[in-house]
């Protein structure tokens, strides 16, 4: 195993810089549970006018938020939520919806991660049919995760939000790379978050913060979501400390992710051009690489032998760039592919 290893396993491996070390270090800290750690207050309020909302609530990790949300939004009472069938809640939350909310989950199928308003308004229930669950719930993930990290544009979120408000759904927007989508598209976090009712960002992937997220929404429903906190054993002491890290990550670290951005296309465009993988790079809007070869197993292992880290999903292979991997390092990866399957 060579002494360093390109790590694009995913961008939630990034290591706190010593700039955000010491920010974090130097924190004003307070009982975070009872409302005095002013860290936490001010990075709460600085992600509210971020996403355009009233109030917003510092939790540990983006599953919690979505989970949460789910909660806020879900009756345990036969009510059926729908998101693609990639989404995070489906493949990466261990069934907490159904388990913390008794949620049904209606995946929805379409190309990169996102679906349509059509496929949404066809699954709809009749709600004078005692027979069915009863439809609540829609979920948008900006950007898609497996999806291979896509780009939602705002006529087809607004197409899906027209149909939810036609059936009277409930609308969460999980924002985990939200801030990825910003600097792609131009378009401002606040505007993507407009038509949900709750929303929120992830601090530990690309911003390359060690800890936390934060859900967004109305006063009462943040009112209500800080209980579901305190219930999940989410509500935390002197929490300023990892804040900071969200808060220095906030203000330093949103327009280098067009770094991260420019690295995946280099790393996709380099991949398209190597015998035996397949990949459209023009797909790559953001900084998740995904693409396929005959035998993804073995080519994972070899790459992890040469100290290059990728993930494995449905017979495919993801790559992920961050601010821990420079051109260059991205540039040894396309070497160790190469080797790899030659």
């Amino acid at each position: 195993m060579p002494d360093s290893v390109i790590n694009l396993y995913s961008d939630t491996q990034t290591q706190p810089s010593a700039e955000m070390r010491q920010a974090m270090a130097n924190a004003a800290v307070g009982d975070e549970q009872r409302g005095l750690d002013p860290t936490v207050t001010a990075l709460q309020e600085e992600v509210a006018e971020l996403l355009g909302k009233e109030e917003a609530v510092f939790l540990p990790s983006g599953s919690m938020c979505n989970q949460i949300a789910v909660r806020l939004h879900i009756r345990p009472l036969g009510d059926e939520m729908y998101l693609h069938r990639l989404a995070h809640p489906i493949t990466a939350e261990a069934g907490g919806a159904a388990v913390l909310s008794g949620a049904m989950v209606m995946p929805l199928e379409g190309g990169g991660g996102m679906f349509e308003g059509e496929a949404l308004r066809a699954r709809m229930r009749d709600p004078s049919d005692s027979h069915e669950p009863r439809s609540r719930l829609v979920m948008v993930e900006q950007t898609t995760n497996l999806g291979g990290g896509r780009v939602w544009p705002t006529a087809k979120i607004a197409e899906v939000l027209e149909v939810a408000r036609e059936f009277g759904l409930r609308t969460h927007l999980d924002g985990a790379r939200l801030l990825n989508a910003t600097v792609a598209s131009g378009e401002s976090a606040a505007s993507y978050a407009a038509g949900f009712e709750t929303a929120w960002i992830d601090f530990s992937k690309g911003l390359g913060a060690p800890v936390g997220a934060c859900l967004a929404g109305s006063a009462e429903l943040i009112a209500e979501a800080r209980r579901y906190k305190q219930m999940l054993g989410g509500s935390m002491r002197q929490a300023g400390i990892v804040a900071a890290g969200a808060r220095y990550a906030l203000q330093h670290n949103v327009e280098r992710l067009a770094e991260d951005h420019a690295n995946a296309r280099f790393l996709a465009e380099g991949l398209a051009e190597l015998d035996g993988v397949h990949i459209d790079p023009t797909t790559v809007e953001t900084n998740i690489v995904i693409f396929d070869v005959a035998d993804p197993r073995t080519l994972h292992d070899n790459l992890a032998a040469a100290g290059v880290e990728m993930s494995l999903l449905e017979g495919r292979v993801r790559a992920v760039t961050h601010l821990d991997v420079d051109r260059a390092g991205v540039e040894r990866a396309l070497t160790a592919v190469r080797n790899a399957l030659a």
